[in-house]
């Protein structure tokens, strides 16, 4: 993005008033609405000046089918660069966001499903988030629940992450291969995933046939784990939320997007890409080559579990969004989590 001058104060004052009014409304914005909302002081036709001058600079733009202009992805940027740093929720939002989380379970994958859809009402946009990746992961429990005619494997992350898989239980595997192949489980705990798929292995092959078969089964589990589309992914909610709010896409970009949602690899990419490192970040636009083609903005922030990241969650709406509310929302949302992890870690 090319660099621009700095705008004076007044030029400042008129860009984020245009923005919030089109935020607001979805129409684009002439000086007279200026005027009554920004109490600069000076005429309508001073504004209009400001405003040309400022569609110049490249922060707003102007549709041929109105005398108002609605911003450039630029002058989305100057007004999210200028909103505080924090800013306090809604006495609504804020409760929302503590009765799901004094109900959320231990299972980060469930908390974060839940979170994307809470992100969701709390915005009207979509949520989105992407969970530790076993690579992040030590196993704190490694088991075969014998279920009769089935068994269940379960593995479950330091961080709360948890896979599972139900076979049919073969006829030569019996109680004591089961029970033997739990003892043989415990070795692994506090080991990574990929080293205790190696270390099963190397046990399976110098056992019985009965507990030889439970330990490659949990192994397996572990494989796909590490191999298969749980190795990296997305958690989406609120999709709905995007075509309600139509009017502020074109159809081919909104059509984009839920292409893009739908193949979650190509999402996932997106989101290492703007992936923030400390703090929430905001993407607007043409920032992203793929947001740009979306006309979309991505808000997101980290969640942790001691100093390490272990994950993303935000939000992706049009560019014509409430950033402060999003922002503030999504901060909430990241900073709770990082408090579910670490009780999960613990």
């Amino acid at each position: 993005m090319a660099d621009r001058p700095e705008l004076s104060k007044r030029k400042a004052t008129v860009l984020h008033a245009v923005v919030e009014a089109y935020v607001a409304t979805g129409e684009p914005v002439g000086s007279e609405t200026i005027a009554e909302r920004a109490h600069l002081g000076v005429s309508s036709a001073t504004i209009r000046n400001e405003m040309s001058s400022l569609e110049e600079q490249g922060y707003l733009s102007h549709p041929h089918t109105s005398a108002g202009r609605i911003p450039t992805d630029a002058g989305y940027r100057h007004y999210v660069n200028a909103l505080p740093v924090s800013s306090r929720l809604k006495d609504a939002q804020r409760r929302q966001i503590a009765a799901h989380f004094a109900e959320a379970i231990l299972d980060l994958e469930e908390v974060l499903k839940g979170s994307v859809h809470l992100l969701s009402r709390l915005t009207q946009y979509a949520g989105l988030a992407v969970p530790p990746g076993p690579s992040d992961e030590h196993l704190v429990r490694l088991e075969v629940i014998d279920m009769g005619p089935t068994l269940l494997v379960l593995a479950v992350g330091q961080h709360g992450r948890v896979d599972k898989q139900i076979i049919d239980r073969p006829e030569h595997i019996d109680p004591k291969a089961v029970a033997d192949a739990e003892r043989r489980l415990n070795r692994v705990r506090g080991s990574s995933y990929l080293d205790a798929q190696v270390t099963l292995l190397q046990m399976a092959a110098t056992e019985r046939a009965g507990v030889h078969d439970v330990l490659l089964v949990a192994a397996d589990v572990l494989r796909m784990a590490t191999e298969g589309e749980r190795a990296g992914h997305v958690v989406v909610g609120g999709v709905a939320n995007l075509a309600d709010d139509a009017q502020a896409w074109r159809r081919d970009t909104l059509r984009r997007l839920f292409e893009t949602l739908e193949r979650e690899q190509d999402m996932l990419h997106v989101l290492q890409d703007i992936a923030p490192s400390d703090d929430v970040k905001v993407t607007i636009g043409d920032e992203h080559p793929t947001t740009g083609e979306w006309g979309a903005s991505i808000v997101a922030a980290p969640f942790n579990a001691g100093e390490a990241t272990m994950g993303t969650i935000g939000i992706v709406g049009p560019t014509r969004m409430d950033y402060l509310s999003a922002m503030t929302a999504v901060r909430a949302v990241a900073d709770r989590l990082t408090e579910a992890s670490g009780d999960v870690e613990r």
